[in-house]
């Protein structure tokens, strides 16, 4: 059996509300569910998620597939960020706690390099070859137009 985290429809007609549920990939989008990890009411000012933090990482440690809705709502959270930290998150909440990187407790590789100074780049443009022929001026009218003239 594949389990999905996908979204399930409730509310009335043109007032939609979704719960995030885990469920078996051959269940009918509104029908038999496994277990209810929270819910999305998109609707509101801003959007309402809830997804319980622990229970959607089991489901991912387990090899449940996130559709692509519940893909993006677990990135809005931070959950996704915990379960694959290299994928950068395409949106952040702003009221969403900060999310801690564990790759980021790793020390620098190469001490020695932060100890060299960086090399100063010069302020002033490399000048011209000396051998480069020089640009015609700007007034120098062209023989197809002293022709036009005349």
């Amino acid at each position: 059996m594949s389990v999905k985290l996908r979204l399930r429809r409730e509310g009335t007609k043109k007032k939609p509300h979704y719960r995030v549920v885990a469920a078996d990939s051959r269940a009918p989008r509104d029908g038999r569910f496994i277990e209810i990890l929270g819910e999305y009411h998109p609707l509101d000012d801003p959007s309402t998620i809830r997804i319980e933090r622990d229970r959607a990482l089991y489901w991912l440690g387990v090899g449940a597939q996130p559709s692509l809705q519940v893909k993006k709502l677990l990135r809005i959270e931070g959950i996704w960020q915990e379960f694959k930290p290299d994928d950068e998150p395409s949106r952040v909440r702003p009221d969403a706690p900060p999310v801690p990187n564990p790759s980021s407790a790793v020390a620098p590789a190469a001490p020695e390099a932060a100890s060299e100074p960086a090399p100063e780049a010069s302020a002033q443009p490399a000048p011209a070859p000396d051998d480069a022929p020089a640009a015609a001026p700007d007034d120098a009218k062209t023989d197809a137009e002293t022709e036009d003239e005349g």
